[in-house]
């Protein structure tokens, strides 16, 4: 089974913003080659980043389990590079947008990424 681990530390946000980048309605992701070593190999390192602009604790929240759910189903159906770092910034439409669109789209994107 495949654990999500976040980034820790502020260099390791910052390398991940320098590469790879796919840009969406919901969200924009950011990927870059393992800088960073995973405490196990089957570990999947990514982090989910909300602005306070989103709304109050309870939806940004809302919007992390969403994106923790859909990452949890793309691991298993679609091929994710393990050897790379992910940094998932959520954008306000989120909120009022239907799950199924939001997973098609994140989908989409993680294919983009090569």
């Amino acid at each position: 089974m495949v654990k999500l681990e976040s980034l820790k530390k502020s260099n390791q946000f910052r390398k991940a913003l320098k590469e790879k980048k796919v840009h969406t309605d919901y969200f924009s992701i950011f990927a870059a080659k393992n800088f960073f070593k995973a405490k196990h190999k089957s570990n999947l390192l990514i982090s989910f980043v909300m602005k306070k602009k989103i709304g109050n604790a309870v939806k940004r929240n809302k919007i992390k389990r969403r994106l923790r759910n859909i990452m949890n189903e793309a691991v298993k159906k679609i091929s994710i590079k393990f050897n790379y770092s992910y940094l998932i910034i959520a954008k306000s439409t989120m909120l009022n947008n239907n799950y199924t669109n939001i997973k098609e789209v994140l989908f989409e994107s993680f294919k983009k990424i090569k």
